[in-house]
Order: structure tokens, then C-alpha cells, then sequence
């Protein structure tokens, strides 16, 4: 079993900037492909972004592409989302996936998921 903790989520404003971690334990993620996703109310929880085990292959939604980054250190047993240039569609909350293998960008692939961290950006 994986366990999955969201954090760095808040308030920012359009054009600012936030960094979510996701902070895994239980064991190591060093084998597995990581994503994350976000759900504002009322909507599907969709892709965001997904790294492959290696941190080799990245892949990121259209609407954040060229804005968010994301990258994980295995060493730490973490993964990170930056924002930047947020907008307030970005507003939603963010959850962290995990699933052992082959980086995919489908929700239903991904095995282990956080709580979610809220991300909420005004105008």
C-alpha cells in the first residue's frame, strides 16, 4: 500500500505562483508512475500532470501546459507541482496518484490517490 499526503495548496491570485507536494509512504515510489488531478465542484476529476517513475517522460493537460511543472525526487519519496501563472480556473482541489509501472494520463489507471489539497486562486 501506498499513502499519499497533498500539502501547499491555499489562496493565491491570478498570476501568482503555488507548489503542491505529495508525500508518499508505506514504501518506496521509486517504481511507480505518479499524477496529479484536480476536481473543482460540480466536475470530473481530471488529469493535470504525470511523471513517469524515472522523472523521464512528463505529461500535462492542455489547459496548464507551459504553466505548471512537475517533478519528484525519489529520494524523498516525493512529488511536486508548480504553478505558475495561475489563473482562476485553476481553482479546484488537487489530489496526488500513484500506479505502480507505466506513466499513464487516465484517472481510472492510477491505484493509490491522497485526500486533495484546495487550490483556490482570485481574480
Amino acid at each position: 500500500q501506498v499513502q499519499l499526503v497533498e500539502s501547499g495548496g491555499g489562496l493565491a491570485q491570478a498570476g501568482g505562483s503555488l507548489r503542491l507536494s505529495c508525500a508518499a509512504s508505506g514504501r518506496t515510489i521509486r517504481m511507480y508512475a505518479m499524477g496529479w488531478f484536480r476536481q473543482a465542484p460540480g466536475q470530473e476529476r481530471d488529469f493535470v500532470a504525470a511523471i513517469s517513475w524515472s522523472g523521464g517522460s512528463t505529461y500535462y493537460a492542455d489547459s496548464v501546459k507551459g504553466r505548471f511543472t512537475i517533478s519528484r525526487d525519489n529520494a524523498k519519496n516525493t512529488v511536486y507541482l508548480q504553478m505558475n501563472s495561475l489563473k482562476p480556473e485553476d481553482t479546484a482541489v488537487y489530489y496526488c496518484a500513484a500506479r505502480y509501472g507505466v506513466v499513464v494520463t487516465t484517472r481510472d489507471e492510477y491505484n493509490f490517490w491522497g485526500q486533495g489539497t484546495q487550490v483556490t486562486v482570485s481574480s
